[in-house]
Order: structure tokens, then C-alpha cells, then sequence
């Protein structure tokens, strides 16, 4: 059985497999996987969806009947869980989130005692454990399930502490946070007005349904007419659970995700702080980022798509940036994990640092234009196995030169083939892309369409 996707296990909420049956399973899996040798704890947190306390406590109820003491931190972001987990010693941390998705969905997201995303070597095992038959045994003893209090102030605090030395210069710096109604609706504003800066924050009201609604990373046009409006130097909208953010310039201009770690590679670069002169994203970020990297003599390492992937390969370089162009930003010497508060306060540093405003900063890098087109399959064979669909991608690449890029995938999740086409114009790339879609449809397109 297939249970982890890209970014742990995800669905709707009292659906397979986010059911309290399974969050039982997966909790005395992970727990018999992770938790079993000297660090016999576990860290829960959650974001503000109505289904996450339901989760959590069925996850919790797992891992306890497996003789593992469990500390419920509540709605914290997903960083501030990972954080956790290494400060305590726990063996493992669980977050009950779907990120960006709606309030309907629900997801658990697992780290090591390391405050790591599990392999996929991991992942397997921990699957082998919930579907094993007969069931993993219960000891004869139960583990206790604790609140853990101040998790969210701890968090503060544990932030504060990293910049309050760094942002001297951010003094009543006008910003606009868009916290999205989920679990960075406390921890955000309070972070940014500690270290100085003068917040405006929206979506800070969660009810349970209205995480990510019309708000946060998935609708930051929202945030854009506020910073205008508010004529704030900067706005940042984080997703439902906190791990990712998207930066709004001066003027209202939204930032991708790669023009954030191109500014930041060429700002660490700068002041000595880019260890390995390199930067890992994944292959679907943008070819202007590699232009802009081969300008300043930067190496640019890529994974397939997922911030694990870039973590794990960050660890074995010994980068210290990473990312995705959808806004998981890494960096490794202030988190083990993708953090979205944190990236702001680091791109608010060089802001204030450079005295330059995020319109100007931004140049450093020309986006080209991107054209992403889903393909609803019948199967999923291999795609060089198919010598139409194989020769159609070539004549792609070879007229568009070193002036763009091909890369055609399968979902890990759903029947869809996915084409993307980077080239010089935007009509250019919904020509070529159209070009190798057709080719795909009559190949293995589903014919229920």
C-alpha cells in the first residue's frame, strides 16, 4: 500500500487514508520505527484545520499504546515542530497539516530525531509496519500523552533569539503578513514586531474552515493591494502550515520562490556565508535561476521535486540554501528544515542590509516564461518507451537551444503526465508545449475525456 506522497500522507479528512484508523497505524508505525531506540518520545503538532485535534489525538493514541510517551505541542507551524523534536530529544515529530490545500483536506508530515524529512527508504518501512499482519505487538506498558506548553512562545523565542542581532537595522520597517488563517496566525506577528518591524497582519482569525481560503501563499494578489495600500516596504504571505512564503515587493509585484534564493545566494555569497558555493532546488525551477547562478559563479545542484529531496542533497554537499520555486526555502545554518518566517526575516536582513527595495533586488534575475500543461493519462509507461512522445520532446529541445528547457514527468499521485516548456516568449512556450501535449494525448491520453 501506497500511503506518502511528496510531502508525507495527504487526503481528505475521515477519507482514506486520513482516517482515525490509520492515524492509529501511522502512529505506532513511526513510533516502533523511530522512537523505539533511546529516544523513546514523540512531538505533535497540528495547524488550525477543524480535523487536526481529531488526527493528532488518534496519532498520539498510536504511539502511546506503543509505550512512547508523546508531547502534544497544538497548532505551531511545521517548523517549530522539527525544531522541537531536536530540542527535546524526541524521537520523532509528527505534524497533522495539508499545507496549502483546503480546509477539507488534512495530511501527516514526519521528521526524524534530527528534524529531517524521512527517506523514502523510511517511508517504505514505516508502511510495511501499518499494513503488517499480524500487527505490530503492544508492549505491556503504555506511553503518557502530555500537553507541552509554551510550544508557540518557545518557538518565538528560539527565532528571536537567531535574528534579534541581525535586524538592527529593520526598525520600523513597514511589513504585511499574511498568515493565511492557519498555524502561523500567532507566531508571525509576534516575531516580526519583537525584532522591530511595524506589522500589519491579516488572516490571523482561524475558525477551523478558513485556512488558506482566499488567503496566504496559494492567493497572495490579496497581500499585493494591501503592502500597496499599507505603502509597506514588503509583504510575506506563509501557507496553512507555515513551512513556505511567498515575498510581495514595494510595488506590488509577487516574487517567485527561485528570484527569493537567487537574491539570498547572491547576498550570502557576498558576506561569505554561502559554505560550498552552491545552491540545490528541484528540476522544476526556473532555467533563468541557473542563468542567473552560472553569472555569479554559484554551482546549482537539482533534484526531483519535493524540499526532502533538496534537504537530504544539501546535507551530502554541505549547501547551505536550498528550495522550491513554490516558496520551501531552506537553509540549513538557521533551520533543519523549510521555514517560511525564517526566510522572511533572512530576505528582510539583506533588504535592510543592501538598503535596497525587494523591486530592485529582484533584478538579479529575469524570470523566463514558464508554461506547465497537465495531461490526464491512461498509464503511466515509461516515456522512452514511447517513441513519438520521445521524439517530439527532442525537436522541442533542439529548436529552443540553450534558450529554454523541456522537462515532461508523471505525477507521483495522480493519472496525469505533466509537460512544462521554458523559451524566450511566452508564445513560444505554449507553442512547443502544445507540440508534445498532442503527441501525449493520442499516445496515452485517457479516453474518458
Amino acid at each position: 500500500m501506497k500511503l506518502f506522497g511528496t510531502d508525507g500522507i495527504r487526503g481528505i479528512a475521515n477519507k482514506e487514508p486520513m482516517t482515525v484508523d490509520t492515524a492509529l497505524k501511522v502512529g505506532r508505525a513511526v513510533s516502533d520505527h523511530l522512537c523505539r531506540e533511546g529516544a523513546h518520545s514523540m512531538v505533535i503538532g497540528m495547524d488550525t484545520r477543524i480535523s487536526g485535534s481529531m488526527l493528532a489525538c488518534a496519532v498520539a493514541s498510536g504511539a502511546a499504546s506503543n509505550g512512547i510517551d508523546v508531547h502534544m505541542a497544538g497548532v505551531v507551524p511545521t517548523p517549530a515542530v522539527a525544531r522541537l523534536t531536536v530540542q527535546m530529544g524526541a524521537g520523532a515529530g509528527i505534524v497533522i497539516s495539508a499545507s496549502h490545500n483546503p480546509f477539507a483536506d488534512n495530511g501527516i508530515k514526519v521528521f526524524d530525531g534530527r528534524g529531517l524529512k524521512l527517506t523514502e527508504a523510511a517511508e517504505r518501512q514505516i508502511e510495511a509496519l501499518i499494513t503488517a499482519d499480524p500487527p505490530i505487538s503492544a508492549p505491556t506498558h503504555a506511553g503518557r500523552v502530555m500537553r507541552l506548553p509554551r510550544a508557540g512562545e518557545g518557538y518565538v523565542d528560539f527565532i528571536v533569539d537567531r535574528f534579534s542581532d541581525q535586524l538592527a537595522l529593520v526598525d520600523h520597517f513597514p511589513v504585511v503578513l499574511d498568515c493565511a488563517n492557519g498555524a502561523t496566525f500567532k507566531v508571525a506577528p509576534e516575531i516580526f514586531t519583537r525584532l522591530g518591524a511595524a506589522v500589519t497582519s491579516l488572516n490571523t482569525t482561524p475558525d477551523g474552515t478558513n485556512i488558506n481560503r482566499d488567503c496566504g501563499s496559494e492567493h497572495p494578489e490579496h497581500l499585493a493591494k494591501a503592502v500597496i495600500h499599507n505603502k509597506a516596504a514588503v509583504g510575506f504571505a506563509f501557507d496553512g502550515d507555515g513551512d513556505r512564503v511567498v515575498a510581495i515587493d514595494e510595488i506590488g509585484q509577487i516574487l517567485s520562490g527561485d528570484q527569493v534564493i537567487a537574491i539570498c545566494a547572491s547576498f550570502l555569497k557576498n558576506i561569505g556565508e554561502l559554505r560550498t558555493n552552491r545552491v540545490v532546488t528541484t528540476v522544476m525551477s526556473n532555467l533563468g535561476l541557473r542563468m542567473a547562478l552560472d553569472q555569479m559563479s554559484i554551482e546549482h545542484d537539482m533534484t526531483a521535486v519535493g524540499d526532502r529531496y533538496v534537504q537530504h542533497e544539501m546535507i551530502r554537499s554541505g549547501a547551505v540554501l536550498g528550495g522550491e520555486d513554490s516558496g520551501h526555502l531552506i537553509f540549513r545554518d538557521y533551520h533543519t528544515t523549510g521555514d517560511g518566517i525564517t526566510a522572511a526575516l533572512l530576505l528582510l536582513r539583506l533588504m535592510a542590509h543592501q538598503r535596497q527595495p525587494l523591486s530592485q533586488l529582484k533584478q538579479i534575475m529575469d524570470v523566463l516564461p514558464q508554461v506547465l500543461v497537465n495531461v490526464t493519462v491512461s498509464e503511466k509507461p515509461d516515456l522512452d518507451s514511447l517513441p513519438d512522445v520521445k521524439t517530439a520532446i527532442q525537436k522541442v529541445e533542439t529548436e529552443l537551444g540553450k534558450q529554454g528547457r523541456v522537462l515532461v514527468r508523471y505525477s507521483g499521485t495522480e493519472p496525469i503526465c505533466r509537460v512544462m516548456v521554458e523559451a524566450a516568449s511566452k508564445a513560444d512556450a505554449e507553442r512547443f508545449s502544445l507540440q508534445i501535449v498532442d503527441v501525449l494525448k493520442n499516445q496515452i491520453g485517457s479516453k474518458n475525456l
